[in-house]
C-alpha cells in the first residue's frame, strides 16, 4: 500500500508513566478462623484472584479463604492485580501468628511500592492518499512492564486492538513488545493500554496534516468509521456512532464559530494564545481475555419484601453498586430503596471476575437481572393463582403491585411476596450470565473480541501564558455515547472525572525515578495531580437515538472511554504553542508539563 500512498510520515512518540493516587491506600485486613480458615477484607478490585493466591501461598484450600470487600476508596486499575500482594501479606502473618493482622501503607510507601500505567514508546508510518484517506499505517509499541509481567501482556493487547481508534485504515500492521526493566511491575490503569496506542496514531496525523498543509480535524472526519466497516481484527463496526458523535459535537457546541473567535484572540494577544484540539474515541467493552467475560449474582427475597442482592461488582465510587440496584428493582418492578446490594464476597460468589474492564455493571447487572426474570416469574404463576387469571402472560409486576394487560391490580408487592413465601415458593435465585458471541483466534488475530463498542468525541480548549509557560485548559465539550443510560448522573459522572484524569495524564502528571529506579514523586508535593483549581468547565451531551440492544438494558458501559478525551488536551496545547512560535514541532512526547511547554515556546 505505501505504493498508493501520495504522502508518507514517519517518527516516534511516548507518553508516561501515571499514578493511580486512590484515596485509599493498599490496605487488607486478616483474621484467623477455626479449621485453619481465614476471613479477609482486602482493599481489591479482584476478591477471586486475592483468594486463590492466599490459599495456594498457605496451602488451603480455596474454600477455607474468604476474602470480603464492602468497598474501596478508588481503584482505577491500581487494585486489580496489585492489592493481593498486601492481602497475602497480612494472611500470612495472621496464619502464623493466629491473631488479627492489618497492613495499611502510607501515602509514600504505596507510590513507591506499587506500579503506575506503563509508560510507551513507538515508531510509526503513516501513508494518506492525496483526497485525504489514510491508506497504510504501521506502529511499533514498546511497553515498559517494570521487573516483571503483572497484567503487563494483556495491557499490551488492548493497545494492539486499539491502534486505528475509530478510524478506517485498509492495511494496518501493529506489534507490541513487552520490555522488563529495573522498575516496579506496572499494572492496569483505566483505559488498560489502550490510551496509549491512540495518542501514536493522533500523534501520526497531525504529522501529516502538517505535512499535507491541511488541518488535523479534516483528516479525522475523513476516516471516521462507517457502519460495517471491519476493524483489522476481522470484528464489523455494527450501530457505528463515530460519525454521529462528530456531526452533533460540531453544531452542538458552534466549532466553526469557536475556531474563528481562537484566530481572532492569537491575532489580538501577543503573549497568551489559545489552541483546541478534537478527539474522536472508539473503545471495545469486553476483557480481551475471553474467560473473564462471565459473572454470578444470587438474589433473595425476604418475607417483608425486601431484597438482598450478591455479585461479584466491587464498588470503588463508579456507582456499580447503585446500577445493579437498579436494574434489580426494575426487573422486579419495585421501588430501589428495596434493595440492598451485599458487599463482595467469595463465600457467597465463587469464581469472580475482577471488576475492570468498564464490565463490572454490564456482566454483573446481567446475572442479577438473569436471578431476578426467574424470580418475577415464579410470582406472576402465584399471582395468576390468587387473581383466578389462566394467562400469566397477561401480568406484569410494575410500581409495586402486578398489572394486569397494562391496569393496575390490587395485588402489592408486599402481598404477593408473603402469599407466594406461604405456597412455599422459592424466593431465592442464583444465575449465571456468560457475554455471548465473543470469540478471537489468536494464530490468525481475527475474531469478535468485544460484545460492543462505546464512540464519543470531544473538543477541548486551552489558553497558554506564552511569557511564563503556564497553560488553562478553558473548556470541554463531549458528545458521549452510553446507549440508553441506567443512571445519567451516575455516567455523567464517570464521564468528567475520565476526562479530567485524561487531562492530568498528559499535561501535569510526570512520575520520575533517578538513575537506580527509586521514585522521586512519591507524595503530592512532588507529583501533581489535577485539583479544583485545573479542573475546566465540561459539557457533556449524551449521543440521542444510541440504543444499544446487546448491552444491560440497552446501556453502554462508561468507565474508560471518557479517559481518551485528554489525549485532544495535548494536541490543542501543541496548537498553541505554535500559534506563538511557528517553527517548533512537537516531539509526541507527554506529558506536556509546563516546564515543557515554556522550552518549546522559545525553542526550535
Amino acid at each position: 500500500a505505501w505504493a498508493e500512498c501520495a504522502f508518507i510520515v514517519e517518527g516516534t512518540a511516548a507518553t508516561g508513566a501515571q499514578e493511580h493516587m486512590y484515596l485509599e491506600t493498599q490496605t487488607a485486613v486478616a483474621y484467623p478462623e477455626e479449621n485453619q480458615g481465614l476471613r479477609i477484607h482486602s482493599a481489591t478490585q479482584s476478591p477471586g484472584t486475592t483468594q486463590r493466591i492466599i490459599a495456594r501461598v498457605l496451602g488451603l484450600a480455596m474454600h477455607q479463604v474468604e476474602v470480603e470487600v464492602l468497598r474501596l476508596g478508588g481503584g482505577f486499575g491500581g487494585k486489580e492485580e496489585q492489592a493481593t500482594t498486601f492481602a497475602v501479606m497480612a494472611a500470612l502473618a495472621a496464619f502464623h501468628l493466629k491473631r488479627p493482622v492489618k497492613i495499611a501503607l502510607q501515602r509514600g510507601e504505596d507510590c513507591r511500592l506499587t506500579g503506575k500505567r506503563h509508560p510507551y514508546e513507538a515508531d510509526f508510518k503513516l501513508g494518506v492518499a492525496t483526497d485525504g484517506r489514510l491508506l497504510a499505517y504501521e506502529v511499533d509499541l514498546y511497553q515498559n512492564a517494570g521487573a516483571f509481567a503483572d497484567l503487563s501482556l494483556a495491557i499490551l493487547e488492548r493497545s494492539l486492538f486499539h491502534a486505528g481508534n475509530t478510524y478506517f485504515i485498509p492495511n494496518l500492521r501493529a506489534s507490541a513488545v513487552s520490555c522488563r526493566t529495573h522498575l516496579p511491575p506496572n499494572t492496569a490503569f483505566r483505559g488498560f493500554g489502550g490510551p496509549q496506542a491512540m495518542f501514536v496514531l493522533e500523534a501520526a496525523m497531525l504529522q501529516a496534516a502538517q505535512a499535507m498543509q491541511v488541518d488535523a480535524e479534516w483528516l479525522q472526519q475523513r476516516n471516521l468509521l462507517q457502519e460495517n466497516q471491519p476493524f483489522y481484527y476481522g470484528m464489523a463496526a455494527k450501530r457505528c456512532l463515530a460519525h454521529a458523535c462528530w456531526d452533533t459535537l460540531h453544531s452542538r457546541y458552534h466549532l466553526q464559530r469557536r475556531w474563528q473567535a481562537i484566530e481572532a484572540f492569537n491575532a489580538e494577544h501577543a503573549l497568551d494564545k489559545k489552541g483546541l484540539a478534537i478527539m474522536p474515541i472508539c473503545f471495545g467493552i469486553s476483557f480481551t481475555a475471553t474467560f473473564l467475560n462471565q459473572a454470578d449474582a444470587l438474589v433473595h427475597i425476604y418475607a417483608d419484601g425486601s431484597v438482598s442482592v450478591s455479585c461479584g461488582a466491587v464498588e470503588m465510587g463508579q456507582g456499580v453498586r447503585h446500577k445493579v440496584a437498579l436494574v434489580v428493582a426494575r426487573t422486579l418492578g419495585i421501588g430501589v430503596r428495596r434493595v440492598k446490594i451485599e458487599s463482595t464476597a467469595t463465600s457467597r460468589v465463587a469464581n469472580m471476575s475482577p471488576t475492570a474492564a468498564s464490565t463490572g455493571a454490564d456482566l454483573n447487572g446481567q446475572a442479577a437481572r438473569q436471578a431476578c426474570l426467574e424470580l418475577n416469574a415464579r410470582l406472576l404463576r402465584i399471582a395468576a393463582a390468587i387473581l383466578g387469571i389462566a394467562d400469566v402472560g397477561q401480568l406484569t409486576l410494575e410500581r409495586g403491585r402486578v398489572y394486569q394487560n397494562g391496569q393496575p391490580t390490587d395485588l402489592r408487592w408486599k402481598r404477593l411476596v408473603n402469599q407466594a413465601y406461604m405456597a412455599r415458593t422459592g424466593l431465592s435465585a442464583q444465575a449465571h450470565y456468560a457475554t455471548p458471541d465473543l470469540l478471537f483466534n489468536r494464530e490468525n488475530n481475527q475474531g469478535k473480541p468485544f460484545a460492543y463498542h462505546v464512540y464519543g468525541c470531544a473538543a477541548v480548549e486551552v489558553t497558554v501564558d506564552c511569557l511564563r509557560g503556564r497553560y488553562r485548559i478553558d473548556r470541554v465539550d463531549v458528545v458521549h455515547d452510553v446507549g440508553s443510560p441506567l443512571d445519567e448522573a451516575v455516567d455523567r459522572g464517570q464521564v468528567e472525572g475520565g476526562v479530567v484524569q485524561g487531562l492530568g495524564w498528559l499535561t501535569l502528571e510526570e512520575v520520575v525515578y533517578d538513575g537506580q529506579g527509586r521514585l522521586l514523586t512519591n507524595n503530592l508535593s512532588a507529583y501533581k495531580i489535577p485539583d479544583l483549581h485545573f479542573a475546566p468547565e465540561i459539557d457533556v451531551h449524551f449521543l440521542d437515538s444510541a440504543d444499544n440492544p446487546p448491552g444491560l438494558l440497552h446501556s453502554k458501559a462508561v468507565g474508560e472511554p471518557p479517559f481518551m478525551y485528554g489525549i485532544a488536551g495535548y494536541f490543542a496545547l501543541v496548537r498553541a504553542i505554535q500559534a506563538f512560535n511557528p517553527r517548533w514541532r512537537p516531539d509526541f512526547c507527554a506529558p506536556l508539563t509546563p516546564e515543557k511547554v515554556l522550552l518549546a515556546l522559545y525553542g526550535n
